[in-house]
This record gives C-alpha cells, sequence and structure tokens, in this order.
C-alpha cells in the first residue's frame, strides 16, 4: 500500500483540565482554581509513519501542566499566550490555537475565558 501524500496536520487535545494559582484578586492569590484548556496546532506538511514524524498529545499536557507549576499567573490570557509562544517553539508546528476556560470565574457562567491564535512570521 503506499503512503498517503504529506498533508498539512492538525494536532489537538481537548479538555485538560489542571489546577492552576491564577487571578489578579487577593483571594486568588495563594490557591489554585481549575482551568480547561483546549491546544489545537497546525503542523506542516508531512509524511507521518513515527510518533517522531508528529507531535506527541503528551507533550501538550506537559508544557501545558509546567507552566503552572512556575508560579502565580495574573490574567488567563497571559496563559494562553504563553502557552502558544511555548508550542511554537516546535520547527513543525505552523500556528497554535489556545483555549483556556476558568470555571466559576463569571457567577451564572459556566465558565469565562480567553482564545489565543499565534503563528510564524
Amino acid at each position: 500500500m503506499p503512503d498517503a501524500p504529506p498533508a498539512t496536520l492538525t494536532i489537538f487535545m481537548r479538555g485538560l483540565e489542571i489546577e492552576a494559582e491564577i487571578g489578579v484578586y487577593p483571594s486568588e492569590r495563594g490557591r489554585a482554581q481549575p482551568l480547561v484548556i483546549d491546544v489545537e496546532l497546525a503542523l506542516s506538511p508531512r509524511r507521518v509513519v513515527h510518533l517522531a514524524d508528529t507531535l506527541n498529545y503528551e507533550t501538550l499536557a506537559k508544557a501545558a501542566r509546567a507552566l503552572v507549576e512556575q508560579g502565580h499567573i495574573d490574567l488567563v490570557e497571559t496563559y494562553a499566550q504563553r502557552l502558544a509562544a511555548i508550542c511554537l517553539e516546535d520547527p513543525r508546528v505552523i500556528w497554535a490555537r489556545v483555549r483556556v476556560e476558568k470555571p466559576g470565574a463569571l457567577p451564572g457562567a459556566r465558565a469565562a475565558g480567553v482564545e489565543v491564535t499565534a503563528s510564524r512570521g
């Protein structure tokens, strides 16, 4: 069977739940709050035969967790921008879309949050 022609790949991770020290209000300092993270990445066209040919989902989850382990972040926007920048460090990534929800941030809403799209160049 012949290999498929190279095509742009979209890798995604949806609904990763993590705890983060995040927020600008005094009541948000020193305590963890839940975040729900979605990441979508477009990789340059390539044939995928082995795991090394693509981006491992576990790598995305580890990057998201490692970012919150660095300490308190004031804004969800800052977290999303930083995570998108980390994703773009991989030269195969053409663009990154990071969506971060902060459940409980807005009374009466299931969640509030931000979506950031970043690309090369």
